[in-house]
């Protein structure tokens, strides 16, 4: 069973999905046979590296609202995060471009170290108050989990990767995803938001049962016609039962 997950680095319930999802897939039963992938998603490719105002006044101006009901919203995150086991700092959060980090987690995919460096990746943002559109702070991240300095600093100095991410996103644009998270099994069923780990493990089970459910046999009304001699009966031919 594959499980493709588009998210964003600066997408708060992208990080409480990705914990959620993590606690059903322990429970699942047959965890070691399902292959996780992190898909990169911009919620605002448009965005620069450096922005001036925090998260709640950038939210406020998005969406219309006052200063102060943007941040009783993200109070509401922080608790969501809390209740996750997660440690939000939206005030001190440095809002960025994230197209750089998605590289790097391409890159780190590449290397047999996706879960290590989506983690870190997730954590410096919404925890570390990190800025993740600043390349020093991506070769120290990368270097925290074992990724070679020189490879890394080549890689975010070019263009590689990039690629990548652009196919991740045209494939969620195909998909019709325009929201993350998004959590996609087999390319068949297709779970959005961060929704709680019960929901989860559900899905996993439920897909799990209908693509390994034994075979159902229709058998015809036998024929007279039929041959009856031994090992076929029925319009079948079996091999013969030696004692």
């Amino acid at each position: 069973m594959k499980v493709e997950i588009w998210s964003d680095f600066a997408c708060p319930f992208c990080y409480i999905g990705k914990v959620h999802f993590e606690t059903a897939l322990a429970q699942f039963e047959h965890r070691d046979e399902v292959d996780v992938v992190y898909r990169s998603f911009e919620l605002d490719p448009q965005a620069p590296l450096t922005i001036e105002e925090d998260i709640h006044t950038l939210m406020a101006k998005k969406y219309g609202m006052t200063r102060d009901r943007a941040m009783a919203l993200n109070h509401n995150i922080v608790e969501m995060a809390k209740e996750a086991g997660l440690t939000f700092a939206m005030d001190s959060m440095i809002l960025t471009n994230t197209f750089d980090a998605h590289r790097l987690a391409q890159y780190a995919t590449q290397n047999g170290k996706m879960d290590e460096m989506t983690k870190t990746l997730f954590q410096a943002y919404f925890t570390d108050s990190r800025h993740l559109g600043d390349r020093a702070t991506l070769l120290e991240l990368a270097a925290s989990i074992g990724l070679s300095h020189e490879d890394v600093e080549a890689v975010l100095a070019k263009d590689d990767y990039a690629s990548a991410v652009r196919e991740d996103e045209r494939v969620a644009s195909e998909l019709g995803i325009s929201g993350v998270p998004f959590f996609v099994i087999d390319r068949k069923y297709g779970i959005s938001g961060a929704q709680p780990a019960g929901t989860f493990l559900e899905a996993l089970d439920s897909m799990w049962k209908e693509t390994h459910q034994p075979l159902t046999v229709l058998k015809p009304k036998p024929s007279s016609a039929d041959a009856k001699e031994d090992g076929c009966a029925d319009g079948v031919c079996a091999v013969k039962e030696t004692q």
